[in-house]
């Protein structure tokens, strides 16, 4: 008798599962969108977790209009410093870089991450031959309670909109200056949230992939698969469920909604008495995001423009309580 059809254990979209090069995602691919110049994307660390009571906004909920609680994210998002400019050309081999702007006068803590960009000659944009504007931004841990790394992380952030001569007229408005979370988005927004998991390490088929355990009377194992493949192909192919790294892998989570932003003044709001299990207190401006992010906490995550939005955004969303209570096992 045959054996009942069921899906295969573990996604092919996620192959191959091995480690992330990087504890800092990259951004691979923007959106293009319309409209006045902006920036494209931003970055936050993971804090932790809580509840809020909200109205349910979304119309096809069987509790739309309804209060309800729910599941947040709590992201600390201090302000970005710009200290560079990039840009970028095209040619039949895709995009290269055509040159760089790197602003002076500098923290000690950026520049002994970038040594040499005073070898860099300044380039002088061309707007018919620049494809792509780019502004370099760093972080700042250092502002941060929670965060034990105080070297800063730099990456790049996309300029869309408007034409190119308008991309690069901003980004020399924004050069050596600092931009906030609110040049990129507001509460009511979808955002995409890309960041690296959580590791957990080598193990074996059961947990990695989710096959079922053999019978009882098995020969040798239990928490193995029944074989490795038929006799041809005669090798080992990549489909087969096997132990081996799980976690700490780059995802991508698209269309999180941003239920709320918080300014300096406004971290009592959030802040968990005792503080959040394994970071401790909020310091600075926050985000409220709905359900649940990648990573452990401190660690840091990219929010970018949705690039597969299909469900408008909103004005605001109601929230009349979000939980402070002790996030503390017992």
């Amino acid at each position: 008798m045959a054996t009942p059809h069921h899906s295969r254990r573990g996604s092919k979209g996620y192959y191959p599962r091995v480690r992330a090069k990087s504890i800092s995602s990259t951004i691979r691919s923007w959106p293009e969108n319309d409209g006045k110049p902006r920036i494209q994307a931003f970055a936050g660390y993971k804090v932790g977790m809580t509840h809020v009571a909200m109205t349910d906004y979304r119309k096809n909920s069987m509790t739309a209009g309804q209060s309800i609680f729910s599941a947040a994210t709590v992201l600390e998002v201090p302000p970005l410093r710009v200290v560079g400019i990039r840009f970028y050309g095209e040619d039949w081999n895709g995009m290269r870089s055509l040159g760089e702007i790197w602003a002076s006068d500098l923290p000690k803590e950026i520049t002994r991450r970038i040594p040499e960009r005073k070898k860099v000659p300044v380039y002088e944009p061309n707007a018919e031959d620049v494809f792509d504007v780019r502004l370099i931004v760093c972080t700042n841990p250092s502002a941060l309670s929670g965060v034990p790394s105080k070297s800063p992380e730099i990456f790049e952030t996309r300029i869309s909109g408007g034409t190119i001569t308008e991309r690069i007229n901003f980004a020399r408005e924004k050069l050596g200056k600092e931009i906030t979370f609110t040049e990129f988005s507001k509460p009511g927004n979808f955002i995409d949230v890309i960041g690296v998991t959580k590791g957990k390490g080598f193990t074996g088929h059961v947990e990695r992939f989710g096959v079922k355990l053999l019978p009882r009377k098995n020969r040798k194992h239990r928490r193995m698969i029944g074989t490795l493949g038929p006799w041809h192909p005669d090798w080992v192919r990549n489909t087969v469920p096997q132990a081996g790294q799980k976690g700490f892998q780059q995802r991508t989570v698209h269309n999180i909604r941003i239920l709320k932003y918080g300014g300096k003044e406004e971290i009592d709001q959030v802040n968990a008495r005792g503080g959040y299990p394994g970071y401790g207190l909020v310091r600075n401006e926050y985000v409220l995001l709905h359900g649940s992010v990648p990573g452990p906490s401190k660690r840091l995550i990219k929010l970018r423009e949705p690039s597969r939005q299909r469900t408008p955004s909103l004005d605001a969303i109601t929230i009349s309580y979000v939980s402070t209570e002790s996030k503390q096992g017992d």
